[in-house]
């Protein structure tokens, strides 16, 4: 960067210099003062350049020309101390430095590096179309294409009369090339002339034709995309399913081969379904698919006791984990309890700081291993009695039947679930007392070991009280069973004395028959049979709803709803039985007469 830096001030120099001379501008040699004109001269050796002060003259006369160096003084090299081979990256926020560009008919001037950068549009996608504004008014569609073929290749350019144009690059990234010469001030040959010079501006540009190459390339991208996505879903898809074979005689034999025999049972069963859901299924076939259907049924006791023998393995598989998690946890034990008397003083003075640093690391890993194998066998333990615990609050909820009793073992399973966890509680704090028992390297305090008995004391009183709760428990159910026998016995003696009620009922309606020597001297009933008993009060019931009388035809022809065989004059006989029950009344006048039944059971009733 420091060498950019003096070539950009040398070309200045140069280019005051000409100013001067087109200008006619006295070039007097410039006083200015020099702080250290050796690293000025040593900046111009290394350039290969012969060092002059800023009026020209020489500032120290030992310069060969010929080495293009000077003599006494070193050059810069990258092998010197301070400096890297490789020269350091440049920070993001650092500006960078644009330089002088040197064309066949013009020159670019790069812009103030201290300005912001130019502004710019919103980039349009496919942008390839740059818009270049600020072009002098003498420049020609040459120089245009001289400046901007650096960029890439154009395809076309639209040159306007009011000194702005448009190009369009073969490809994307060149916009940005293009871009970069934004800012720049153009001058032709060395004219300075207001029409031979002007202030670049680069912009993106919106063309319908980039707009088009855009989308179509989109849809290509997409067509790729989906073709893509649709070959790696055939690839992850399931094969299909073998076609399955239209019914006839011998495949039916195969197939019910194959439902004879387990390894084949699954395919057998499939292609018998799909026979069945297409319709194979007539009079003729009907036998076969009858057979092939029992054949499928016989492997239901086969499937059944599968699945009992599974269960039974992994009931025994359970069995064996918990019995090996056991024994590793007693193993576990033995280890810790090794450790533990190997940290006592006796043997633990004679280990040195590295032995005794190894020995209470493994000792603590040992025992978090051994409280998480703990963990896990009480975690099935928990679960088994719960499962057990499941199964008696069932068997309970059955043999319960009255509101006390449910409340009762309701009470005593609560308390003895109570119980049953403040004995866990118990249990883990032994266990946590002598996990610190082990954590400690000397012998347990009196205090402790008062603790852990008082602890043990606590847990006997709460095993006692458990024992205590379950005699009460069985007591209660003892009284229950004795509650349900006196509930029997007290159910049958209500029957019994409703059996006397209804005896001691009809004797008095028989006394009371009996009062009544009207209906006592009738020697036969007008009812002969229960049907006509039944009619008679379907009658009844339908000339008391009518209560103006019915016909005898409207009658009958309700009464044939109920049953066909009823005959007209059965009924009208029935009727003029029970004169009591049922009148015959003419209505109507002159030729509207009409014989009607009325129903009259309630007259004498309300007579009485």
């Amino acid at each position: 960067m420091q060498r950019d830096f003096i070539w950009l001030w040398v070309y200045e120099i140069g280019f005051a210099a000409d100013n001067s001379r087109t200008l006619n501008v006295d070039s007097t040699a410039m006083t200015l003062p020099m702080s250290d004109p050796t690293a000025w001269a040593t900046a111009m050796n290394n350039l290969g350049m012969a060092p002059l002060g800023i009026a020209g003259q020489p500032i120290l006369p030992d310069f060969d020309p010929a080495l293009g160096m000077m003599t006494g003084i070193p050059p810069i090299t990258p092998m010197m101390p301070g400096l890297g081979i490789v020269p350091p990256p440049i920070p993001p926020d650092m500006p960078v430095v644009k330089e002088i560009i040197h064309c066949k008919s013009c020159t670019l001037f790069p812009p103030n590096p201290n300005l912001p950068p130019p502004a710019t549009r919103e980039r349009p996608p496919g942008c390839k179309t740059v818009f270049v504004g600020g072009l002098p008014e003498n420049g020609t569609e040459q120089i245009i294409v001289e400046v901007f073929e650096q960029c890439g290749e154009i395809i076309a350019i639209r040159k306007s009369k009011k000194n702005f144009c448009h190009i369009r690059f073969a490809e994307e990234y060149m916009v940005d090339k293009a871009l970069y010469l934004s800012g720049y001030r153009i001058r032709l040959g060395s004219s300075t002339d207001k029409k031979d010079t002007g202030r670049l501006h680069v912009d993106f540009a919106q063309a319908r034709d980039d707009l088009y190459e855009w989308e179509c390339k989109q849809r290509m991208l997409a067509r790729e995309e989906r073709h893509r996505r649709r070959m790696e879903e055939e690839r992850l898809r399931p094969p299909s399913p073998p076609p399955v074979v239209h019914y006839s005689d011998h495949e039916c034999s195969i197939v019910a081969e194959k439902l004879k025999d387990d390894s084949k049972f699954s395919e057998a069963v499939q292609t018998l379904l799909t026979w069945i859901e297409r319709g194979e299924v007539n009079r003729r076939s009907a036998n076969n698919f009858y057979s092939m259907i029992q054949s499928a049924n016989s492997h239901v006791r086969r499937l059944v006791n599968e699945k009992a023998a599974h269960e039974k393995d992994m009931e025994e598989a359970k069995e064996k984990f918990k019995q090996a998690l056991s024994g590793i946890l007693i193993q576990f034990e033995q280890i810790v309890a090794v450790y533990h008397s190997a940290s006592k003083q006796k043997a633990w003075d004679h280990f040195t700081k590295a032995q005794r640093k190894n020995i209470s690391v493994w000792c603590k890993q040992a025992e978090e291993i051994r409280n998480i194998h703990n963990d896990e066998l009480m975690g099935i333990r928990r679960e088994e009695e719960m499962e057990m615990s499941d199964d008696e609050i069932e068997e309970t909820t059955e043999t319960k039947e009255t509101e006390e009793s449910v409340s009762q073992a309701e009470a005593l399973k609560e308390e003895n679930d109570s119980l049953r966890w403040q004995l866990d509680a118990y249990r883990n704090e032994v266990e946590l007392l002598k996990q610190e028992q082990g954590k400690a390297h000397r012998e347990d305090d009196p205090n402790k070991e008062q603790q852990l008995k008082l602890l043990q004391q606590a847990l006997q009183g709460m095993q006692q009280h458990l024992l205590k709760v379950q005699e009460e428990y069985k007591r209660k159910e003892a009284e229950l069973e004795k509650v349900k026998d006196d509930k029997l016995q007290v159910e049958k003696m209500l029957e019994n004395l409703k059996e006397k009620e209804s005896c001691a009922s009809r004797l008095c309606t028989s006394s009371q028959d009996s009062d009544y020597p009207l209906e006592k001297t009738l020697n036969s009933s007008p009812i002969k049979s229960e049907r006509e008993a039944l009619l008679v009060g379907i009658i009844s019931t339908f000339l008391h709803v009518h209560p103006f009388g019915a016909s005898i035809e409207y009658i009958c022809s309700y009464l044939h709803r109920l049953d066909n065989k009823i005959c007209t004059s059965d009924v009208e006989c029935l009727m003029g039985r029970l004169q009591h029950t049922f009148r015959q009344e003419m209505t109507g006048v002159g030729a509207s007469l009409e014989k009607r039944w009325k129903f009259c059971g309630f007259e004498g009733l309300k007579l009485t």
